[in-house]
């Protein structure tokens, strides 16, 4: 296969779809999940999960803090250009490999048993963090919505009370198959589109008063309580980073996608550069918006763009577009689910997980894995469990998102430039680049593993604690604690042309 020069414009035809099922086969695996799923709808997964209009308006208030609209713009760019060497890296791997499992099994065959293990573990917390972290986000701002129109009292047994109903939501939407699936998140890239315009446009046109470009690329503003600028800054790079995770939702549909060899790969590079471009005109769409600086970092409704928009647009106007701005959360955690759910398929598929033999079933009539549907939801809402009792612990909950799949992402790339000549590429490649583009995209994950895990405000108590790197210490022990139990029925296939033993036997009797 010649190299392909640019990556993101690769053609779309790639293998004919029966020609993807044997594909399957030939990594160990038969076919059990429908192939419902175009090219479109594979990025719309991944741009979903991204979710501008969920992170960054979640994490605009961190912004405030942490180094100001300076460092949200300027750092929103760079970071943008580390995370797409990151996604074009993964994507090489993915056209090799389009599986369910998608991290852990290219981990698995690139460097053995041990790292397929560990990077499916810190992937699975990841993505069930996620569930938890952006349906909990979604109750937050439906909480604040509700504040507006009708005065109700957020407190945290009704925010709990919401996401319980949001997951319900997103769990429902799932069973009903990857088709409905889809359409949902295609109809979610327009509107996260359209939202961002009717947002930005809303505040450049209404508000009387703007504030300067000078403001909007210079102004550096630090109330974290550490007085060192370059730490803050570096620590301010964290909002573009949290918002750009879980890319990697193209990669775990790809079993039902057609053309998956090319289209995943494509999911993940398109699905990161639009978010992009998108984000970054959403980030300075607000910030020119501001009124009072103060005001709006301190603002009694608990999320800053509520009070930009009101300051700008009115109670009405802040009121339609914060329901904009719910309706894009609640099309993210419903994509988080589905690419939840199939890396518990996968997982389990492997007997990796506790009850492998539940969580691995097929439905007969949607082919949707759906016990692990309900185990992503359930385990989600005990994640978020803690937030009645203390703020911080949502906090902790995205750490265990971030801190488990940022570093998974690099894992299959790292050992990709490990084994040199022996990675056979896909369709869709690098070609000369593969190598420069992969060692900038482990460096970096590296780099910002390191910030994930560093303290955000000082002084450093029970409340301002970053618990990421707890969140970190603690997957990885539970999976090596887990690993001396599982280690035996765990595995990858090693049979080429109908899958493993136990994946015939779990065809017999495992789909429902």
């Amino acid at each position: 296969m010649s190299p392909t020069p640019d990556p993101s414009s690769a053609p779309a035809t790639g293998l004919p779809q029966q020609d993807e099922e044997q594909r399957l086969r030939e990594l160990g695996y038969r076919p059990v999940l429908a192939r419902r799923m175009g090219g479109f709808g594979n990025f719309a997964i991944s741009f979903s999960v991204i979710s501008i209009l969920s992170g960054c308006m979640t994490l605009y208030g961190f912004g405030l803090n942490t180094g100001g609209p300076a460092v949200m713009l300027w750092g929103w760019a760079g970071v943008g250009v580390f995370v797409l060497c990151v996604g074009l890296a993964l994507a090489e791997v993915t056209s090799a490999y389009p599986t369910s499992g998608a991290l852990y099994y290219m981990a698995d065959r690139l460097g053995g048993r041990r790292w397929g293990w560990y990077t499916g573990w810190l992937n699975l917390l990841g993505l069930l963090g996620a569930i938890a972290g952006i349906d909990y986000g979604a109750a937050l701002f439906t909480g604040a919505f509700a504040n507006l129109q009708w005065g109700f009292e957020p407190t945290p047994g009704r925010t709990m009370l919401i996401f319980c109903a949001i997951l319900l939501l997103h769990a429902v939407l799932n069973l009903f198959g990857v088709r409905l699936v889809s359409v949902l998140n295609s109809v979610s890239v327009w509107w996260h589109l359209a939202g961002v315009a009717l947002i930005v446009g809303a505040l450049a046109i209404f508000p009387d008063h703007h504030r300067s470009p000078s403001f909007v690329f210079t102004k550096f503003v630090n109330e974290t309580g550490w007085h060192n600028p370059l730490y803050v800054a570096a620590i301010g790079l964290l909002l573009a980073q949290y918002t750009f995770s879980g890319y990697d939702a193209s990669a775990h549909l790809s079993e039902e996608t057609s053309h998956a060899s090319v289209a995943a790969s494509r999911g993940i590079v398109r699905a990161i550069w639009v978010s992009w471009l998108a984000g970054f005109v959403l980030l300075a769409g607000l910030s020119f918006a501001i009124q009072d600086y103060d005001a709006t970092r301190t603002t009694d409704t608990g999320v800053p763009p509520a009070r930009i928009l009101l300051d700008g647009l009115g109670t009405g106007g802040a009121s339609a577009l914060l329901l904009v701005v719910i309706v894009a959360q609640l099309f993210c955690g419903n994509a988080e689910v589905a690419a939840a759910s199939r890396m518990v398929f996968a997982f389990s598929r492997d007997g990796a997980l506790p009850g492998s033999h539940l969580w691995r079933k097929v439905s007969d009539r949607t082919q949707t894995p759906v016990a692990a549907v309900w185990l992503s939801v359930t385990v989600a809402f005990v994640l978020a469990l803690p937030s009645l009792y203390s703020a911080t612990a949502y906090n902790a909950v995205t750490a265990i998102n971030v801190i488990g799949i940022t570093p998974a992402y690099a894992i299959p790339v790292y050992l990709r430039l490990r084994a040199g000549d022996r990675f056979q590429r896909g369709p869709w490649h690098l070609g000369r680049w593969s190598r420069p583009v992969g060692w900038v995209a482990v460096v970096w994950v590296a780099c910002v593993t390191v910030l994930f895990c560093l303290p955000q405000s000082s002084p450093v108590n029970v409340d301002t604690m970053n618990y990421a790197s707890v969140a970190l210490a603690v997957v990885l022990v539970l999976a090596s604690v887990w690993w001396y139990v599982a280690r035996r029925s765990y595995g990858t296939p090693t049979t080429a042309a109908y899958g493993s033993d136990r994946d015939q036997a779990d065809l017999a009797e495992g789909i429902v």
